[in-house]
């Protein structure tokens, strides 16, 4: 099989610069805005790979495409119920919900005519994308699809830098992957109804690492201009995000980073190398457990009680919080997964208001918490007590407090103000350690 491994031929991005000129539709700007509102959504990483229960999509990296393809055989999941799984979202508080209709492995979750390695040709047989579409928009969520880029399955797929399956005979073809990829785009954006977002993911396949760094010369070029041009004429109102792990190329209309708070870094540095945008909304996508997708004797360990906090950190950024689910071979959502949601869901039942349409405030998060700002409201989420002691300092506060209360019961709270009025601090005495968020609401006027 003849890779054609090109090497050198352009420094970083150079090959790909995005929908250049791209002037979003007031129709994208107006689900920007929404999207900046929402918050809170489902990611569904869900594939053939869960019937050999190995993470969705590198599952095939480096095995046998023929064994590999097999599995196509046993999948089979007639207890997925769409219904269910998108009232879940609502339920747990989500707004939206990006589910995977082609990971890594090349395995499309949609009827597509042009691949014959999908979910129409197993047992099962049944278009869970439609099924999906049709009972988000009859719930009122909105549904986003995460498309790979990279391809360990195909053989017109050239090799970047992370094996392939093996046994692929034939040679690559770029340009022919390129225009497979478009046609099942086109599908996805013809074929489903409105489509608020795509979801790229595996730029970095086609990037040549070099030693110590996450970013190289670029292999191949993805070409962007064609693909996102093609999303937006399309479907006009279609956001694009592409999870290259860099700052965002022109076409792109809200930047993502992976299992990374924007700035922070601590999710194994996926997101490290990427400035954030200022002119764009963010999201932050997480796990609740150790992988993805379904996984054998994977550890669903995270809290409720982390998990709000989550929500809450992302708000305090100016970022949604995308969190993932990995149903079963069998197309059921996990017992601890449904727990874990329905209990954020219940503390948004009180919260919502609080977190539903805020925006980062001017005060930059602190080890007591964050603060979000909606109008004239200021909520403080206290998320660690422990680090106050019956004060909370405000600095370099522009605008002038004229009320403060506990957000529960309203229950007034003192402020005090510097002669310079720039330093407000509020007498917050009782707070519970034990709580998810103590929540606290100052109202100005600016």
């Amino acid at each position: 099989m003849a890779l054609l491994f090109l090497t050198g031929q352009g420094q970083g991005n150079n090959l790909d610069k995005g929908e250049v000129g791209y002037k979003p539709s007031a129709e994208n700007l107006k689900n920007r805005e929404w999207f900046r509102d929402a918050h809170f959504g489902m990611f569904i990483h869900w594939g053939v790979s869960s019937v050999i229960g190995e993470e969705i999509g590198w599952a095939l990296s480096d095995k046998d495409v023929n064994e590999y393809r097999k599995n196509m055989l046993l999948f089979n999941p007639v207890k997925f119920d769409a219904a269910a799984v998108v009232k879940l979202a609502k339920d747990a508080g989500m707004k939206y919900i990006t589910f995977t209709t082609r990971h890594h492995d090349s395995f499309s979750m949609f009827g597509s005519k042009y691949s014959d390695w999908g979910i129409m040709h197993t047992p099962y047989a049944k278009d869970v994308l439609k099924m999906l579409s049709a009972e988000c928009q009859k719930q009122g969520i909105r549904l986003f699809c995460y498309y790979s880029l990279a391809d360990f399955y195909r053989p017109d797929y050239c090799q970047g830098n992370v094996k392939r399956g093996r046994g692929i005979q034939e040679e690559c073809n770029w340009d022919g992957y390129l225009q497979f990829m478009k046609n099942q785009l086109t599908e996805i954006l013809s074929n489903y109804g409105p489509i608020y977002g795509i979801w790229f993911d595996g730029h970095w396949d086609q990037v040549e690492r070099l030693a110590g760094e996450r970013n190289g010369n670029q292999l191949r070029a993805w070409k962007y201009d064609e693909i996102y041009k093609l999303i937006h004429d399309l479907q006009p109102g279609c956001m694009i995000v592409n999870n290259h792990h860099l700052s965002p190329f022109p076409g792109e209309d809200y930047q993502t980073f992976e299992r990374d708070l924007p700035g922070e870094n601590k999710g194994g540095g996926f997101s490290a190398d990427a400035s954030i945008a200022d002119e764009l909304p963010l999201e932050t996508s997480d796990i609740m457990g150790k992988s993805w997708g379904y996984v054998s004797n994977d550890t669903i360990n995270r809290s409720v009680k982390e998990l709000v906090q989550q929500l809450v950190g992302s708000a305090g950024l100016g970022a949604n919080l995308l969190l993932n689910i990995g149903p079963t071979p069998e197309g059921e959502v996990r017992q601890a997964h449904k727990e874990r949601l329905l209990g954020v869901g219940e503390w948004l039942k009180t919260y919502g208001e609080t977190i539903y349409g805020t925006r980062k405030s001017f005060l930059k998060p602190a080890g007591w918490g964050v603060a979000v700002a909606k109008g004239n409201k200021i909520f403080l989420h206290v998320i660690h007590p422990e680090k106050l002691n019956k004060q909370l300092y405000l600095n370099h506060f522009p605008y002038k407090p004229f009320k403060a209360y506990k957000y529960e019961s309203g229950k007034p709270i003192n402020i005090k103000t510097n002669h310079s009025g720039t330093t407000v601090t509020l007498d917050i005495d009782g707070l519970d350690l034990a709580a998810i968020d103590n929540v606290f609401v100052l109202e100005i006027s600016k």
